[in-house]
């Protein structure tokens, strides 16, 4: 039965072949566009529960002033709090934009342990007030080392002479979670904080505070707790577990998330109905053929087990070979998506979403022809037309 199937589909090749790409097209889009949505969302899924995250509660852009460290260290159930400044330069060109972060060196991979030292050493970090810790992505896409001079830009922190902030790479890390992203670079928040008093002459305040939570400590509590220290001020905060910080990256993005999921649908139609309109030109096509089945004796199951033979067969070889497309890309697009979708991958969900796809395609598109095909009376199949 499988033979005769596809002898049936291979009588017009380049009928089977234009349908088998553009369902091969339509599953290799739906793992990109289903994995661009879990890429999204697995900083949130990955997000440390222990972990949490202070911030104005008017804006996240608007800083917090520098005592506040202290007050929320007192606050119970607080274990550490770690500065997190946004310094938003740039290397060489304005194109080679990545995220740096001023921070108390000390404590940071003691809260992180996702980031991983891979090449030289905390301790080199921590002794050299230059010194900065880069993500292996970073560390890839330009080439630097441990030891290597890194000259950035600043924006937010512009020198007045307008030449760059210089870093040491003192050691490189290694990201085991979404959580925190490997094209990060970490510098000392006491550097920053001298230069904006001294240079600067501007007073020194604080992107965002995170805070780590002692072992067994009620987070809903702490969090009311820290915004309760500063309901009057002089700013206000809003405290929030790692995975609504993260979450509100995601949010800012607006309704991209839907938009993606929208345009998989419409994929998904479209094809469907390419399909399931092969397969009506196909049954059209094997009626007499299908009549002599009958009247040799085959059963009416057997009629329409053919048709839906032909067409799980066709949308099994575009789906196979989209998802493997899709495998094939995953490298590539994740270095090209590196910058505004960090950590693509293309999970073992997407593809079990793929298969279930392809199989509902192949299912939908025979079952029309499959009826029309069982409930064919020989006498009409044979009759001249």
């Amino acid at each position: 039965m499988f033979k005769l199937a596809v002898r049936s589909l291979l009588r017009h090749p380049w009928r089977a072949i234009l349908t088998i790409g553009s369902l091969c097209v339509a599953i290799f889009l739906l793992c990109v566009l289903r994995s661009l949505l879990t890429t999204m969302d697995a900083g949130v899924e990955a997000a440390n529960r222990q972990r949490l995250w202070v911030q104005s509660a008017v804006s996240l852009f608007i800083d917090l002033p520098l005592p506040y460290q202290t007050k929320i260290a007192e606050v119970p159930g607080v274990r550490r709090v770690v500065k997190w400044q946004w310094f938003g330069g740039y290397y060489q060109d304005r194109s080679n934009f990545f995220a740096q972060f001023a921070v108390d060196p000390a404590p940071l991979f003691e809260m992180w342990p996702e980031a991983q030292i891979v090449e030289g050493s905390r301790e080199e970090f921590l002794a050299d007030r230059r010194a900065c810790v880069i993500g292996q992505g970073l560390a890839s896409d330009f080439g630097w080392k441990v030891g290597s001079t890194i000259p950035i830009i600043g924006t937010i922190f512009a020198l007045p002479d307008e030449s760059a902030w210089e870093f040491q790479v003192a050691a490189i890390y290694r990201a085991t979670k979404p959580s925190i992203d490997d094209r990060t670079l970490f510098f000392h928040w006491d550097r920053l904080e001298k230069t904006v008093e001294d240079v600067l002459e501007r007073t020194p305040s604080v992107g965002v505070y995170v805070l780590e939570l002692d072992p067994g400590a009620d987070a809903a509590r702490t969090m009311a707790s820290v915004d309760a220290l500063f309901e009057n001020g002089p700013q206000r905060v809003q405290t929030m577990t790692e995975a609504a910080f993260q979450r509100q990256f995601v949010t800012m993005l607006g309704n991209l998330p839907r938009l993606l999921g929208f345009i998989g649908g419409a994929v998904l139609i479209a094809v469907l109905l390419a399909c399931v309109n092969t397969m009506l030109l196909q049954a059209r096509e094997q009626l007499r053929e299908i009549g002599v089945l009958k009247a040799l004796g085959f059963s009416d199951g057997s009629s329409a087990r053919l048709l839906l033979l032909q067409s799980l067969a066709l949308c099994a070889a575009g789906g196979v070979a989209g998802i493997g497309l899709a495998l094939l890309t995953e490298a590539p697009l994740a270095n090209l998506l590196a910058r505004n979708f960090p950590g693509y991958e293309v999970k073992a969900g997407t593809f079990a979403m793929a298969v279930v796809a392809t199989l509902f395609v192949g299912f939908v598109s025979g079952a029309v022809p499959s009826r029309l095909a069982s409930r064919l009376r020989p006498v009409e199949a044979l009759r001249p037309h």
